[in-house]
């Protein structure tokens, strides 16, 4: 594996993962949350996600799997692999506590309310907590993207500017709760950006475990889980968001585009 790929898959994971810190300042900085604006984003997020997952994404895993262990096979693999990622991410998001979701909607305006901090040690340590929840959460999208970019880096950046987009969002719906559990907002803006750090902690583990077995059945099976969480990520998270944040017509509007968009630039690779 050329170094060139790994340092370029690590930092398109880096910069996906730190994204979290845009929310995060924005929550502090902005005056109002520009709601349709975040949904069309939250929506184009979710079409590149979508798009590149079962149109390209399952291919190259089906392609990859059935070439090195046969036709049938390699298809069944592929299959297995994009719901064993689905029910991966699946499993994750049922065990990080509703209240401590990073992907639960919450609005800059929320920040202008003071909370009072009646047991301090207590709000620190749920602050805390909330945070090693959001890097549990974002651990999966870490390999996601690192995964693919390894194996194709215009697919990986596609892919870390759609996660970098949602992660946005996602830093100030991080930012408020843990802001209310410490009333700190200097402690808020920090947990919430190290929480992004858990994305490229994801790849770096993930590649340190596998690469002394990465070989194209491995990258396959990879690759289909990978689109499996796209797909997940998308539906569960992403979309719902939107339109919270927004008009139903705009999350549609941003899907069409985001799908749209990742559809040329893939064309203009061929």
């Amino acid at each position: 594996m050329p170094s060139s790929n790994l340092i370029l898959a690590f930092g398109l994971t880096l910069f996906a993962g730190l994204s979290t810190g845009i929310g995060s300042a924005l929550a502090f900085f902005a005056k109002r949350t520009n709601t349709r604006f975040l949904s069309i984003s939250l929506g184009f997020s979710a079409g590149v996600m979508i798009y590149v997952s079962f149109v390209e994404i399952f291919k190259i895993s089906r392609d990859t799997l059935t070439e090195a262990i046969g036709s049938v096979p390699g298809t069944w693999a592929t299959v297995g692999a994009f719901f064993g990622g689905i029910v991966l991410i699946g499993l994750i998001d049922k065990l990080v506590p509703k209240a401590e979701n990073p992907h639960e909607i919450h609005n800059i305006e929320e920040m202008k309310k003071v909370p009072k901090v009646h047991n301090p040690k207590k709000l620190y340590r749920t602050g805390i907590f909330t945070a090693l929840a959001i890097g549990i959460h974002n651990f999966p999208e870490g390999l996601a993207t690192f995964a693919s970019a390894l194996k194709d880096p215009k697919l990986g950046i596609a892919i870390a500017v759609a996660i970098a987009i949602h992660n946005i969002p996602e830093g100030i719906s991080v930012s408020v709760p843990i802001y209310y559990a410490t009333g700190n907002r200097k402690k808020a803006f920090f947990l919430s950006f190290l929480s992004g750090l858990a994305e490229p902690i994801g790849a770096l583990l993930g590649y340190l475990l596998l690469r002394a077995f990465l070989n194209d059945v491995v990258f396959g099976v990879l690759f289909g889980a990978v689109g499996g969480i796209m797909v997940f990520i998308s539906l569960d998270e992403l979309l719902p968001a939107a339109h919270e944040y927004g008009e139903h017509h705009l999350a549609i509007y941003g899907l069409i585009a985001g799908m749209a968009v990742m559809a040329v630039s893939l064309l203009m690779f061929l």
